[in-house]
């Protein structure tokens, strides 16, 4: 049997306008600035201007991913359709894929199979331009940061200092370290540099974080991009970046309403990746979909101790947002995997390795329930190859826990494959009431709060800190940083700092690089192990299968 490709499934739906979306949204025509027939922005004087009271969030996280994948954004999707199927007022909120994954190795991010935001090509490419006008922002402050240089440095800043990058949304790893500034006189002072992805930027975060253009101002003028030759932080603000700044990001703050394959609202908005990032859509999007919404769904990126971690310790904080339910998604392939199996031999019952791989799931389960203290089920996507034996192992050890287990089977089905996890996540937010809880207190010093994350979520034995973060470290505290939320970065493939211990791993450290603050998203991000805020693309990127026919079908995007 020939299945069709994402792309297929999505080019051949029929696709209901914006218009009538919004309306079924609940967004008033005068909020609604369309961007052709099937894309519009929101404008967020909606969320000041409705009375009606914010409906329950709804966290979806996962397992630690694998290459067998475990579709956390088909279930977020799904999810909401199913909801929807059983009668919910339910939306999504999600956020916009980078041009890095789609060109490279990962993909898009607009769900998969029968359960996927559409227009799919266009939300995976340019969508509203909200990318390059962050990209842009970003370039005008380094070129007003060298120019201020370049006219008689006012501020005294020590060039040799100079933390503010420039940034592509393209996975390009030429550009990670590059010398600029050469040619003589008039083409600038000569200094090392370098790029940063897109979503990796401190705009990035800065507009995710924002909860309105005053705040997104304040935010940006915070920004530190240097430090003086005695040592003091030089800020956007002091630049004079500010407004010009906000200018650009202005339209790209208001949230895109797009819609499901079945016809449910969808806010798609901002995009940081969770293993450089903070991993969260924008906190306009999401009070925009609790807004409009009896249920606001949404997904937080890679495996909980990432995503889920920096959605609850950072934004929520930052927000005052409290999920009533989160939803962990496994696969019975991904976690033989963790238990040893070559992802050539997922297709044979191994309950062997199903035991050995479990560990991850129950681990993440564990953080969720008793760290964070919230209500949750997991959400298994249900593969042909599962046997019965192997999907009852997981619901007898997820009992242990007292956690449900639900199968599902959104990716062949769409909606109707979401309806039981639907029912069990309404349940959740009616029946079970969570105590939530961060993971740390924010009054802790950075290596405390560092070591909590480490102890608490990933199971380490603690920190090392290597003497250049030991001095770095040192610096925020003299400069008054140190009573921020952390956002560390690591790999997304294990729970520790090294991509290849796979499952649950217990006896390690996270070895501590490089602490830098980002003053205006309002966090101290914290590089550990080979973690890059520039990735590169593989030998055969999957920018090769892409093309466009004269009629302006794309192919190839998956």
């Amino acid at each position: 049997m020939a299945f069709l490709s994402d792309i297929e499934i999505a080019q051949s739906a029929k696709l209901l306008p914006i218009t009538e979306i919004a309306e079924r949204a609940g967004i008033p025509d005068d909020y609604l600035e369309l961007y052709g027939k099937h894309k519009a922005k929101v404008n967020y004087s909606l969320l000041n201007d409705s009375k009606r009271e914010p409906g329950k969030l709804i966290l979806v996280t996962a397992i630690t991913p694998t290459p067998a994948g475990e579709g956390k954004t088909t279930t977020t999707i799904g999810l909401a359709d199913g909801m929807k199927r059983i009668g919910k007022s339910v939306s999504v909120a999600l956020r916009e894929p980078s041009l890095g994954p789609v060109f490279g190795i990962k993909g898009g991010a607009a769900g998969g199979g029968y359960a996927q935001v559409v227009p799919m090509e266009d939300i995976n490419l340019h969508f509203t331009g909200d990318f390059h006008a962050i990209g842009a922002a970003n370039n005008l402050l380094a070129a007003m940061l060298d120019n201020h240089i370049y006219q008689g440095n006012e501020l005294n800043i020590d060039p040799r200092r100079i933390t503010w990058k420039r940034c592509v949304d393209m996975n390009d790893r030429q550009l990670r370290f590059v010398t600029d500034g050469l040619g003589g006189r008039v083409n600038g002072v000569p200094r090392e540099d370098g790029y940063d992805i897109t979503v990796a930027s401190e705009i990035m975060a800065v507009f995710c974080l924002a909860s309105s253009i005053t705040d997104l101002k304040e935010r940006l003028s915070k920004i530190v991009v240097a430090y003086t030759y005695d040592e003091k932080p030089v800020t956007a603000g002091d630049l004079g970046a500010t407004g010009a700044m906000a200018a650009l990001l202005k339209d790209a703050l208001k949230p895109n309403l797009v819609q499901t394959l079945e016809g449910t609202p969808a806010f798609v908005h901002g995009g940081p990746f969770a293993n450089i990032a903070h991993g969260c859509n924008s906190v306009i999007a999401t009070k925009m979909s609790m807004k409009l919404s009896d249920y606001a769904i949404t997904e937080a990126g890679f495996g909980a101790d990432l995503g889920a971690e920096k959605f609850l310790d950072i934004k929520c904080r930052m927000a005052g947002l409290t999920p009533s339910a989160v939803v962990i998604v496994a696969t019975v392939r991904a976690l033989k995997m963790h238990g040893g199996v070559p992802k050539t031999e997922l297709g044979r019952e191994n309950l062997d390795a199903l035991k050995a791989g479990i560990p991850n799931l129950l681990r993440h389960v564990s953080n969720i329930k008793n760290v964070y203290k919230l209500p949750s089920v997991v959400a298994v996507n249900r593969f042909p190859t599962d046997t019965d034996a192997e999907i009852e192992l997981i619901i007898e050890e997820c009992k242990k826990l007292g956690v449900n287990v639900v199968l599902s089977t959104v990716w062949a089905e769409g909606g109707k494959g979401g309806e039981a996890l639907a029912r069990e996540v309404v349940r959740l937010c009616e029946e079970e009431k969570g105590d939530f809880t961060f993971s740390y207190d924010e009054k802790l010093s950075i290596p405390e709060k560092i070591e909590a994350i480490v102890k608490k979520i990933y199971g380490g034995d603690g920190i090392s800190i290597l003497p250049a973060a030991k001095k770095q470290i040192d610096m925020l505290v003299k400069n008054g940083y140190d009573k921020l939320p952390v956002c560390v970065a690591k790999t997304q493939y294990s729970f520790s700092d090294d991509a290849t211990k796979l499952g649950a791993p217990t006896g390690f450290t996270v070895t501590i690089k490089n602490v830098k603050v980002s003053a205006g998203a309002g966090f101290v991000v914290v590089l550990t192990g080979d973690i890059m805020t520039m990735p590169g693309l593989p030998k055969s990127p999957a920018a090769l299968r892409i093309d466009v026919d004269e009629s302006g079908k794309i192919t190839g995007l998956f």
